[in-house]
């Protein structure tokens, strides 16, 4: 019977919507590398009052006699701005300076995502997924860990996918010998000594697999422990040696998509590709320079720079945030007002009849 009260109800949903939303950013103002989301509105129905009228010889014409039934929610957006590098000192922290996501999974240790084409150029899905891997998600949160056995894991346990190193010039191994290989006896991932500070420093092959950390690197027929490790800007893992060497672990994997605000968010800082994110596109290994081809180009300029020791912030602006919560809150107290005031009409109208 009164629209205007039908209008407030939609008003009071949209804007509890959009307090929600605002909630979820302020809650999440110190989670690590969360991405900010705003509310969109649009009006939502007319009903026509009077048609639009073409002016004749006699009369001109007239506008249509429309009245609106209140708003709805147009879209829910995320804010893919890039979050200040917040220094942690951690050496298993790492902050993407720039494009993309790590690529983690689940399952099997001897299992892997081969790419293809080995560029990664023109990959829409993973080509093949060997061993029992599962559940391949993205995630820009660095904070990584290490198991019991060196495995490297996110903070919950996913494995971090990356691709092995090999080198032309191995001193200690063959040219084929990738630079970690799982040890079905032992349960451990073994690591083969490839010299990092070699100018022909690539990976092994294009098959993504759960990197490690290994406790030791055998050289020749020695194993030499790791000191140290560090993570370069191009995901390189580098280990210096009881000796003095430097060895080449793996380098860390990552992805990207056309439409980054199309990723399915699952909560855990974890994504999900969607119909609507764009194929995956794998960053691909590093590629030797003096053998790459223009049909194996790098296509590693896509992507960001990893900053060891440091993790991504959160892109919440809260200034904004609670200037948008007063406007959401104002306007919602004023379409509750609108029912209030229907309420006042209607007994008004029933107040006649005595």
């Amino acid at each position: 019977m009164l629209r205007f009260m039908y209008s407030g109800i939609s008003g009071m949903k949209v804007n509890q919507t959009k307090l929600d939303v605002i909630g979820n950013n302020i809650t999440n103002v110190s989670t690590t590398a969360f991405k900010s989301s705003s509310v969109r509105f649009k009006d939502m129905l007319y009903q026509n009052a009077g048609e639009a009228t073409a002016p004749t010889s006699a009369l001109g014409g007239t506008n249509a006699k429309q009245v609106g039934l209140g708003a709805q929610v147009s879209s829910i957006n995320k804010l893919m701005g890039q979050g200040n590098a917040l220094a942690t000192g951690r050496s298993l922290d790492v902050c993407i300076d720039g494009d993309g996501y790590l690529v983690v999974a689940k399952g099997d240790i001897t299992g892997g995502i081969t790419i293809t084409p080995a560029d990664g150029l023109s990959t829409t899905n993973p080509t093949s997924v060997t061993g029992t891997l599962s559940e391949t998600l993205f995630t820009r949160d660095g904070n990584l860990t290490l198991d019991y056995q060196g495995n490297l894991l996110t903070a919950d346990g996913h494995r971090v996918m990356g691709y092995y190193m090999t080198s032309a010039t191995n001193t200690g191994g063959t040219a084929s010998t990738p630079s970690l290989a799982y040890n079905s006896t032992s349960g451990v991932i073994e690591a083969a000594y490839v010299n990092a500070d070699m100018k022909d420093l690539k990976t092994s092959d294009n098959t993504m697999r759960p990197l490690a950390i290994p406790d030791s690197v055998k050289v020749g027929t020695v194993n030499d422990p790791v000191k140290k490790y560090e993570i370069g800007s191009d995901g390189v893992i580098t280990c210096v040696l009881g000796s003095g060497k430097r060895a080449a672990i793996g380098q860390i994997a990552m992805a990207s998509f056309k439409n980054p605000e199309g990723l399915t968010d699952l909560g855990g800082n974890m994504s999900l590709n969607s119909s609507n994110s764009g194929p995956t596109v794998y960053k691909n290994g590093k590629v030797d320079a003096t053998t790459k081809t223009a049909t194996t180009p790098d296509n590693s300029a896509g992507y960001g720079s990893l900053i060891q020791g440091a993790l991504e912030g959160s892109n919440v602006d809260l200034t904004e945030q609670f200037t948008d919560m007063i406007t959401a809150s104002k306007s919602f107290q004023a379409a509750s007002k609108l029912i209030s005031t229907g309420d006042e009409i209607l007994t008004t109208i029933t107040g006649l009849v005595r």
